[in-house]
């Protein structure tokens, strides 16, 4: 018998709470449904002849609103505090941002520093190596006109030092290239990384291909052509640093109207210009190629200016046919 009314007391005991939750909520509606009568009838009667009775309204209504505010702060302070820890959260990922702001801009600074170190070793690596070599690379530079000559002590020294640092610069120049293209990588696209990478490789071929054109061909050619002035009484007499000075000046153009077939295929790539537009402008083409060569040649004479021209003529029309039978445009 004891141990029946010890299970019957354990239901009992565990639906205690609920009924006592049971009982608030029923007094709550109950303390509500007054004040919203004690309200109706302050409504059809406002001048009411018992103080009494409207006191008592008065106190019920303030006990239903005191049971209604009841059941709130707990949903109240759950809604608060989450708006507190937001905004303190979206303060301190502000000032997060503004640290990695800071950040990126110093790592690209120092990225930017080190490619620049890099180049600069890449060069000097380049120039001692072309300094090492420089007798043959004079062998090569005087072959169009045979001996050259100094007019100051320090002239050869110091014209030795121009050319292995040009020298160096061009050995080291798919270095500087790379450089710079890993500095950039992250900034572009995987389209834009695949176009970047074949036109910097592409560039780099064809500047050096307008240097080999302009040296080993039209060099010499210009060369004779001037020294053909000469004459018993006449002998050119060639200076190393004026010589040099001339034929940087002379080459390094062809390098620059080489990359033209480049510029012209990549504007076609992006839709600028078609095979009818290259058409169309050809005879204007042919004049400015030679403004150009008067513009950039070393010297004013129309030999020099021609040797620029032609070759721009015949990459334009290189181009032309690349653009209309491979690009289709």
């Amino acid at each position: 018998m004891a141990e029946d009314e010890k299970e019957s007391r354990g239901p009992q005991e565990a639906s205690a709470p609920s009924r006592a939750e049971e009982k608030s909520v029923k007094d709550a509606d109950v303390a509500q449904k007054a004040a919203e009568a004690a309200r109706a009838r302050l409504a059809d009667n406002p001048w009411t002849e018992n103080p009494d009775a409207a006191r008592v309204t008065e106190e019920e209504t303030e006990q239903g609103k005191m049971a209604e505010s009841a059941s709130e702060p707990e949903e109240k302070t759950e809604e608060t505090l989450p708006a507190e820890v937001a905004g303190k959260e979206a303060a301190e990922d502000d000032e997060n941002d503004d640290a990695e702001g800071n950040m990126s801009i110093l790592r690209h600074l120092e990225e930017l520093r080190t490619r620049i170190i890099r180049s600069l070793i890449a060069i000097a690596i380049g120039s001692g190596v072309s300094y090492f070599f420089i007798e043959d690379i004079m062998h090569y530079l005087t072959l169009p006109t045979g001996r050259l000559y100094y007019l100051q002590p320090a002239e050869a020294f110091f014209t030795y030092i121009k050319i292995a640092f040009f020298a160096g610069f061009l050995l080291a120049l798919p270095v500087v290239f790379y450089q710079v293209w890993k500095f950039i990588l992250p900034a572009l696209t995987v389209r834009e990384r695949t176009v970047i990478g074949i036109l910097v490789p592409s560039s780099v071929l064809l500047f050096f291909a307008g240097l080999a054109f302009s040296f080993f061909l039209v060099l010499p050619a210009a060369l004779q052509f001037f020294m053909g002035f000469g004459s018993e009484s006449l002998q050119p007499m060639f200076t190393l640093h004026q010589y040099f000075d001339f034929v940087l000046a002379f080459i390094l153009p062809f390098g620059a109207v080489f990359e033209l077939p480049l510029v012209v295929i990549v504007f076609a790539k992006l839709g600028f210009i078609g095979s009818k537009f290259l058409q169309s402008k050809q005879r204007i083409v042919i004049f400015l190629s030679f403004v150009i060569g008067a513009v950039i040649s070393p010297t004013p004479d129309i030999f020099t200016q021609s040797m620029i021209a032609v070759p721009l003529i015949l990459l334009y029309e290189l181009s032309y046919l690349v653009v209309r039978y491979v690009l289709r445009r």
